[in-house]
């Protein structure tokens, strides 16, 4: 991370190829790929395997890709960043055989940019591959915040069970890594108690992301309130309920007695369903028999 101009911009470098000759062996007829990386910043330097750099509106930021060649011949590789905050020295750079090309690069962070985290990516192309080195800037001048949001929560059928589907927002500054919990809570009890699938590791500032969650056990008869509660680091917290109404032509319609007899038909059916289930399920096991699941560009 290293902050070098102050506020205003000045010209972008020249491309700085520095080359040296590398250790692999020579090029058979199956050539070693070539790689991207950030550049270390000299001998001992623990190598990086993603950008990080941080600086106030009106800054500009320095850093360089390292492309490597192993194989005997040139390579020829096209550059681009995914953010307009990004310049490079070069948009195409040919690799010499068993040789290392670093290619400078900047970060201008406009005067109006907002205080926190931005995400982006230099983008590698060549030899029909592709390659995404992550860049990561934060934007300093101002509280960082830490905000979520569920919504659009609704419930769904599939087949025999169910599916919850909703939408995770981050609608704070900073990048966030959040967990979900999902709960369903019926006339008689919980039904459903386990940790979201599908959250994304990252989830940038502004970021939205539409998740679903099968739920092949959903019961068929039995109202339910469906919740799912997402938390993450910082005191981020947030939560949305949906309902999930299998007969909703039949429940408005009976009486107290008639819908307490559903509901415990729906419990009894429940129990026996877990009486058949296999004695060795053990405690992270929710109470209708399911397995816990794991918690498995730059804006201007």
């Amino acid at each position: 991370m290293r902050r070098v101009f102050p506020q205003p911009r000045r010209a972008l470098c020249a491309l700085t190829a520095t080359t040296a000759l590398l250790t692999a062996p020579t090029a058979a007829a199956d050539s070693p790929a070539w790689t991207a990386a950030p550049a270390t910043n000299g001998e001992g330097t623990a190598a990086r395997t993603a950008f990080y750099l941080e600086g106030d509106p009106g800054t500009v930021l320095e850093d360089r890709l390292s492309l490597a060649n192993p194989a005997g011949q040139a390579r020829d590789l096209e550059l681009r960043g995914s953010g307009r905050w990004i310049a490079l020295a070069a948009k195409r750079v040919r690799v010499p055989p068993r040789t290392r090309a670093d290619v400078p690069f900047t970060v201008t962070v406009p005067s109006g940019a907002r205080p926190g985290d931005h995400s982006a990516a230099l983008v590698v192309t060549g030899g029909g591959r592709e390659a995404r080195v992550r860049l990561a800037v934060r934007v300093t001048g101002g509280p960082a915040l830490a905000a979520l949001a569920v919504e659009d929560v609704r419930v769904e059928k599939a087949g025999t069970g169910a599916v919850i589907r909703y939408a995770l927002v981050n609608r704070g500054n900073t990048a966030l890594a959040p967990s979900l919990a999902i709960r369903a809570d019926g006339l008689f009890g919980t039904v459903l108690r386990r940790a979201g699938s599908g959250v994304p590791a990252e989830l940038p500032p502004g970021g939205r992301v539409r998740l679903t969650e099968p739920w092949p056990a959903a019961p068929s008869l039995d109202r339910v309130a469906v919740r799912v509660t997402a938390t993450a680091p910082g005191g981020a917290r947030a939560s949305a309920t949906g309902a999930w109404t299998p007969l909703p032509w039949a429940l408005p319609a009976l009486g107290g007695g008639a819908l307490a007899l559903v509901a415990a038909a729906g419990l009894l059916v429940r129990r026996r369903l877990r009486a058949r289930a296999p004695a060795a399920r053990g405690p992270a096991e929710t109470p209708a028999g399911e397995p816990v699941q794991p918690v498995a560009g730059i804006r201007a």
